[in-house]
């Protein structure tokens, strides 16, 4: 291309500036440049304040024609361009040039679009683990259609062939700090979404999940389907085991889609209603269907395994089960899952 534009400079000015700008702007995308480096390289290349905006996060970059950004107040727009990618108008480019344009405004600034665009879909728009709550909706909601999806994950930094693990989050700790705890390595975004915390991550580290916070996970199985699953283990989680994953959950996952006033007539979820008012005895229990043991029951506990006997004796006059069965425990076990269910 180099050069061609040699052998063309004679032919016309406006002619050898094209090529140059064309020249320009494709040996940046194959440097592979980001969004900052991109806007930086065109406001030197037309020595006046170059911009971009993406709609999907409302980010803007403005820089300066000395490569700083841009403190001065915002100029009115000599000439502007669209950002396209996959037919949709994903964000604009623009020049802040004062006095007359340059006749080769609409060639760099198309050119800038180009390679905005292809930094987009390489890079994602941020760097930052929050992300725009409407652009990860998109990304989740089964509402969305597949190409709306492909589109916000794109924006939100997702390769089209990663996995992506959804988790539903309770928490009063920030959002970034947990996402960049659970997935050290990156890509990960956050953002609340009503009353939950969502975290969307390539991978996810259990064990790294801060203290005092309720999470459930969902498979890599399509974001929409992973959001599902990740609000379902959530309502699972307890202060004993604050982590959940569906895929650990099973057939107990079905409980959660038993209708609420069935399980709150069934005479076992009922029962655990009426010890639910004994945080004690309701500790024994769950310590107890835990563990299937009395005995590490009661080292859970951190009591004498006959203090345990004793309250597990009058629990199960309350319940109306014989505890030490198996038929009785999973019964047990049962209704305190689905009670758990109904007041979580």
């Amino acid at each position: 291309m180099e050069a061609l534009a040699v052998r063309l400079s004679g032919l016309d000015p406006y002619v050898d500036g094209a090529i140059r700008v064309i020249v320009f702007y494709d040996t940046l995308m194959r440097r592979r440049v980001d969004l900052p480096a991109l806007v930086r390289a065109s406001a030197g290349l037309a020595e006046c304040v170059a911009g971009i905006r993406l709609h999907g996060t409302g980010r803007t970059i403005r820089v300066s024609p000395h490569g700083t950004e841009a403190s001065t107040p915002p100029a009115p727009r000599s000439s502007t361009a669209p950002i396209i990618l996959d037919d949709e108008e994903i964000g604009v480019v623009w020049l802040e040039r004062p006095g007359p344009a340059n006749p080769l405004d609409d060639m760099l600034l198309d050119r800038l679009a180009i390679a905005a665009a292809s930094a987009v879909e390489r890079y994602g728009p941020a760097h930052t683990t929050m992300a725009d709550p409407a652009l990860v909706e998109l990304a989740i909601s089964d509402g969305s259609d597949e190409a709306a999806r492909a589109r916000a994950l794109r924006l939100l930094g997702f390769a089209a062939d990663l996995p992506l693990h959804v988790v539903a989050v309770r928490a009063r700790l920030p959002l970034d700090r947990i996402g960049a705890l659970i997935c050290p390595s990156r890509p990960v975004k956050a953002a609340p979404l009503a009353d939950l915390g969502v975290i969307l991550a390539t991978t996810v580290d259990r064990a790294r999940f801060p203290a005092d916070v309720r999470a459930g996970i969902g498979a890599a199985e399509g974001p929409d389907r992973s959001w599902h699953d990740a609000r379902t283990a959530l309502r699972f989680t307890t202060a004993r085991r604050p982590v959940v994953h569906h895929d650990e959950l099973g057939a107990l996952a079905l409980l959660a889609q038993v209708p609420q006033d069935t399980a709150r007539d069934n005479p076992d979820v009922a029962a655990i209603a009426r010890i639910a008012g004994t945080p004690d005895d309701l500790e024994t229990l769950d310590a107890y269907c835990t563990t299937g043991s009395l005995r590490r029951a009661a080292d859970v506990l951190h009591l004498h395994h006959s203090s345990v006997a004793r309250r597990l004796d009058q629990i199960a006059k309350t319940l109306g089960i014989e505890l030490t069965e198996p038929t009785g425990l999973l019964r047990a076990t049962v209704a305190l899952t689905a009670w758990r269910l109904l007041n979580g």
